[in-house]
Parts: structure tokens; sequence; C-alpha cells
């Protein structure tokens, strides 16, 4: 792991606010920085070797290959790790948190601007 990834991991070690992560974590042939089931949300820590060569070009089909299996994907630079982990990691547990954010259901939206009973 690469600083910014340890720094990020010592603060979502532990199940923040009870929103439970894993490090290096398999999903098919690809392994994501870090995981919450929960949220089924995948944590990418960017640094500048994301910037090179092809791996920009890897990154956008890795991300829409996990979007399409249902995944979301946060990106997060480690710039932003290393300036500030404290707030990183809270954005991303916030994150988590969020109800419309969990993976355990669609929220119906009203239909053509109706209110739902």
């Amino acid at each position: 792991m690469s600083l910014p990834e340890i720094l990020l991991w010592q603060r979502l070690k532990g199940s923040p606010q009870g929103i439970a992560f894993r490090k290096q974590h398999p999903i098919s042939g690809y392994r994501v920085d870090f995981y919450c089931a929960a949220a089924k949300l995948v944590i990418e820590v960017d640094g500048a070797a994301h910037d090179m060569g092809d791996r920009p070009e890897r990154d956008v089909e890795r991300t829409k290959w996990l979007e399409a299996k249902g995944y979301q994907v946060i990106r997060i630079s480690a710039a932003d790790v290393l300036r500030d982990a404290d707030a990183a990691a809270q954005s991303i547990v916030s994150f988590a948190a969020r109800p419309l954010h969990r993976a355990s259901g669609a929220v119906p939206l009203p239909v053509n601007g109706e209110d739902l009973a």
C-alpha cells in the first residue's frame, strides 16, 4: 500500500460510524484499494502513476466495468489524502452512510411530478 492508502486505511479500519471497509479487496480480476460492501462502494486512491502511459484509459475501463456490475466508484487523489486524510476519510464514510448510496435497493421516485403516498 502507498502512504496515502495507509493513511486512509488507518481512518477507515474499525468500521467508523458502523460502516465496514475492506482494503485491497478482490473483485473478479481486479483488486480495489478499498471496498464497502454495505454500499457496494469502491474507493480508489489515485497517485501520480494514474496519470502516466495508458493508465488513465485503463482506469476508465475499469471504472466502467465496475459500474456496469453495480458498484459505485469513488476516485480520490493521493494529494487530497496527504493534504487532509481525516477529511478524505470522513467524506468517504459520509457518502457510504447515506441511505441513497446503500446497495439494499432502489428508492422509487415520483412519476410525472406526483407525490408518493
